[in-house]
């Protein structure tokens, strides 16, 4: 084990209340991939005129709906993806006591399925459907299965997901929760995310806790205020933490 693994096991070790803070990046080793990386969504070539941010904004929903359906189940849904390690490492160490909360910018809704029970999803899920027009709740087959835009079959309205768009606003309780489970850790794990999302990236000052712990691929603004920085994928990294390899 390297001394990075080994420094963060301590951490954990010492942690009675550890948030976990984690972007797209948490989820690439479950097959979805991430929007900015060289690989990443907003670096593919759609064949579009509009880009892909354009394509999961509210103005883009609202005048096209068919576009945006196709390109959302097309790019966003990805129903056969699974937990990977540090999905499951964070489920285990909620049970053991450890971890409080996680406080995620993913749609995808894995965190849950490995088990997590305290998570604010920022950006809410692409599990959850609603009508707009009389709120009936719909999976997220009912949208895979529809033919270009979903409808309801109580009263006819349009569904739309339970995902923030851009231009759209956080949900209000989603983000207090977030913040005060962060005010209120001693240990903030921040993993996956290049913290350049806002508002949910500004969410890491509200840490006033002992230990801050980077989990990235590349380099971020908090990286000269973190106690320890680890350059290796995620999934890996809490493996190796939780004795898994």
């Amino acid at each position: 084990m390297n001394a990075e693994i080994e420094k963060l096991r301590r951490i954990i070790d010492e942690s009675s209340n550890i948030v976990f803070f984690g972007g797209a990046g948490v989820s690439t080793e479950s097959g979805i991939p991430d929007f900015r990386s060289a690989n990443g969504i907003y670096n593919q070539d759609m064949g579009r005129e509009v880009s892909p941010e354009e394509m999961i904004s509210h103005t883009f929903y609202m005048r096209h709906t068919e576009d945006f359906y196709e390109f959302y189940k097309d790019k966003l849904i990805y129903s056969d993806a699974k937990p990977n390690a540090c999905h499951k490492a964070l489920a285990e160490l909620e049970k053991q006591g450890k971890v409080r909360a996680v406080v995620t910018q993913n749609i995808d809704g894995l965190h849950q399925m490995a088990g997590s029970k305290t998570v604010f999803e920022l950006h809410g899920s692409v599990l959850r459907n609603y009508c707009e027009k009389c709120g009936a709740f719909y999976d997220v087959n009912k949208v895979l299965e529809a033919d270009g835009v979903p409808y309801c079959d109580k009263c006819g309205g349009r569904i739309k997901p339970d995902v923030v768009l851009y231009e759209e606003g956080l949900d209000d309780a989603v983000v207090n929760g977030a913040v005060n489970a962060i005010a209120q850790a001693d240990t903030l794990i921040i993993g996956g995310t290049t913290l350049i999302v806002y508002p949910a990236a500004g969410f890491i000052r509200y840490f006033r806790g002992r230990h801050l712990v980077l989990i990235n691929m590349t380099a971020t603004q908090a990286d000269g205020d973190a106690e320890l920085v680890i350059r290796e994928p995620i999934g890996k990294v809490f493996s190796q933490v939780m004795g898994w390899e």
